[in-house]
């Protein structure tokens, strides 16, 4: 027998009491007896069987705390009930001791249970749906005893000390809290797609069945239909509070096929995607540490030797002021909590003068008077300032800086949630730009949003205004994060009108432009990255290698979920030694490794593109199936200096380097991730880098990227 038709009967054998051949949330094509997601009441749950572990022992806390107050209160009354309804307050205390012992008694149980086995190897949990069904069983007596308690007090307890009465009124409104959420704790982890379905006509084992066949490809077909139809309605009811018109529609339906084609293939839950990252956390720091400091890659070749890289981040930094002040006042308050709302509360408390017409979308003048704040500038310097915000459409503003002698445009990143639509609308559209070779495609949300822009300054004359008054400035263009992907490919829209124009991009998207426009945009593009940053390494391909990535970490990890989330929130909150996990291919010959586990094709869809071979990272088989996209320009990465961790009160000493894109095609899990993204933190960055001293700069001869790929 071999090794893959042994771990399959294992595997099978194994698994029993919900987790069998049933089909799971996108699990279209892969029946497969090695489920995370349970299986109870007929329907598979957002939840897996070993994440009961923590919720279990919360409520044995509290409800071990309530017994005790019970016993105590029948205690003090045992042998002398002597106000009205004594036999209904006898009965009562009663029969709540014995209910609150039986819960937990089925709490521990579900918990010690819930604790055995791995998240790919579920045989050991095969009794938590009995358990389950057992302790939902139990809510019919406490709810029976919730309702005497509360006759009790109403009715009977007339006569009785305050104490009493107050405790059980307490021990009512316990219950019904505790009910409360548990009908919220099930409607948080519904499946709408876990309905039992008509599974295809043959269910041979693994390898045996012909998924081409017309009726699986049926099957397959309505099934991702349906997965389509969730995405759409969950983000219908995310923004119900934007008009449904044909746009928002069209928009709707493009994410929803890629959110339902993203999550097709795996069957994962939440908890298991959390304990594969603090997994991928610990190992890339691992990897990270026993990295050679004296070694030294080649730099690339679109960093030219010799670049002034002093004189770059003074630019950079002066460009983020702009870029940071596009976001307005709320960027502005967060930024200054003390000394803001004061500042700008006079400018947006007064009735304003004919002047402001030139703002659209800002009725009370906050954002335009946290601009001038932020940048320094005076009102007559502002050619045009937008604030009119739709999906696809942006704000943005136009200005004379007169300390550089440019026409700046400056564009606002991701803040409201129609931004965050046209962040998620990232599959490719066609970019053509004249003179360049190659495949030309981009971001299409922001494609879009980069030409509502240019329709904007250039078929309604805003930079023929901008330039007849200040004839001799170049044009710069700027923006963060979304406004950095929108005037990169703005830049490009324009660099053939405008040869000299710069941009600056900070913390651009990763999965913004093809390899011919990257290479193509460094001539006049310079994208800023901080750290480890997430938003520069996101893209579809760098997502399905992420997802891959959990899924070979989780499927090889021997230990129990519980175990990896409390030793991964330890190491994220306090650090120290990265834990070395042991995995079941330990003690396997030399051979055998080059064969995926069972668990972890379990996790996959059979003929996914995301799960071919996992022998190797290089793998041919895992060419990428998206289309590749790359962040702009050239990169140049900041870093901290010293160790990755520090005091929060130490301050932080930054260096920088030039980078290239093909450094940032993997994504690096760190607590700073998100933080590093933030405006103000890389404004903070770049301003220690040009005006503290000494500062660190590593000249591009010696280009190099801190974050290798794993």
């Amino acid at each position: 027998m071999t090794r893959a038709a042994h771990c399959s009967t294992a595997f099978c054998s194994a698994c029993s009491g919900g987790e069998v051949w049933f089909p799971s949330l996108g699990d279209f094509g892969s029946f497969s007896c090695n489920m995370p997601g349970m299986v109870v009441f007929g329907r598979r749950w957002g939840i897996a069987s070993d994440d009961l572990v923590f919720p279990g022992c919360f409520e044995i806390f509290v409800r071990v705390l309530w017994w005790i107050g019970t016993v105590v209160l029948y205690t003090y009354h045992r042998g002398h009930f002597e106000c009205n309804g004594k036999g209904v307050l006898h009965t009562y205390l009663v029969g709540l001791l014995v209910v609150l012992g039986l819960i937990i008694l089925s709490l521990w149980a579900i918990v010690y249970v819930s604790a055995q086995g791995t998240i790919t190897n579920p045989g050991l949990r095969r009794s938590i749906p009995a358990l389950v069904y057992l302790r939902a069983l139990l809510y019919i007596p406490e709810l029976v005893w919730a309702c005497l308690g509360a006759v009790w007090v109403s009715d009977d307890s007339k006569g009785c000390d305050l104490a009493t009465v107050g405790s059980v009124i307490a021990a009512v409104i316990a219950s019904w809290i505790i009910l409360l959420f548990t009908v919220v704790g099930v409607v948080f982890v519904f499946d709408p797609l876990g309905n039992p379905r008509p599974q295809p006509p043959a269910m041979e084992p693994l390898g045996v069945r012909d998924m081409e066949s017309t009726e699986g490809t049926q099957f397959f077909s309505t099934a991702r239909s349906i997965a389509t139809k969730v995405w759409e309605n969950r983000l219908r009811l995310l923004c119900c509070c934007l008009p449904q018109d044909e746009s928002n529609r069209a928009a709707f339906s493009s994410i929803s096929q890629l959110l339902s084609g993203f999550f097709s293939d795996t069957d994962l839950v939440p908890s298991d995607i959390a304990a594969g990252l603090a997994l991928l956390h610990q190992e890339q720091d691992k990897m990270e540490q026993s990295r050679d400091p004296d070694e030294i890659v080649p730099h690339s070749p679109s960093s030219p030797i010799g670049e002034d890289l002093e004189t770059e981040l003074e630019k950079a930094a002066h460009c983020m002021q702009f870029a940071a002040a596009a976001y307005g006042w709320p960027l502005y308050i967060f930024s200054n909590p003390l000394t803001g709302p004061c500042k700008l509360s006079g400018d947006c408390c007064r009735s304003h003068a004919a002047e402001y017409d030139i703002v659209g979308g800002d009725h009370l003048g906050c954002h335009f008077s946290s601009i001038l704040q932020s940048t320094g500038l005076q009102y007559r310097d502002f050619i045009y300032v937008s604030f009119h915000n739709q999906i696809y459409e942006i704000p943005f503003f136009v200005a004379l800086d007169h300390k550089r002698e440019a026409v700046l445009v400056a564009v606002r990143g991701t803040l409201s949630l129609r931004d965050v639509l046209t962040d998620l609308s990232a599959e490719c559209e066609n970019l053509p730009i004249e003179g360049v070779m190659g495949a030309c495609y981009a971001h299409k949300g922001m494609c879009q949003a980069a030409s509502y822009i240019y329709k904007k300054l250039v078929n309604d004359g805003i930079l023929n205004q901008a330039f007849s008054v200040a004839p001799e400035y170049k044009l710069v263009i700027t923006g963060h994060s979304l406004g950095a992907g929108t005037a990169s490919l703005l830049a490009i829209l324009l660099r053939n009108s405008f040869p000299t124009l710069q941009c600056y991009a900070f913390s651009p998207p990763g999965g913004l432009l093809s390899k011919a426009l990257t290479d193509y945009s460094k001539d006049f593009v310079v994208s800023v990255v901080l750290g480890k940053d997430l938003v520069p390494r996101l893209s579809i391909p760098n997502m399905e290698d992420l997802k891959r990535r959990i899924l070979k970490i989780v499927s090889n990890c021997n230990k129990p979920k519980y175990r990896i989330l409390l030793q991964g929130c330890w190491y994220e909150l306090f650090g120290g030694d990265p834990d070395d996990f042991p995995t079941e291919m330990e003690n396997r010959r030399e051979e055998e490794l080059s064969q995926p586990l069972m668990g972890e094709e379990s996790l996959m869809i059979r003929h996914s593109s995301s799960y071919q071979s996992l022998a190797s990272d290089d793998s041919p088989a895992h060419k990428a199936v998206n289309l590749p996209l790359f962040p702009p320009g050239r990169i140049l990465h900041i870093t901290e200096d010293g160790p990755s961790r520090r005091s929060c009160f130490s301050q932080a000493r930054y260096r920088a380097e030039w980078s290239n894109e093909m450094a940032f095609r993997s994504i690096l899990i760190s607590p700073r991730m998100l933080s590093d993204h933030m405006p103000d933190a890389v404004l903070r960055a770049l301003n220690s880098l040009t005006r503290d001293r000494p500062f660190s700069l590593c000249p591009s001869s010696l280009s190099i990227s801190q974050h290798n790929t794993i």
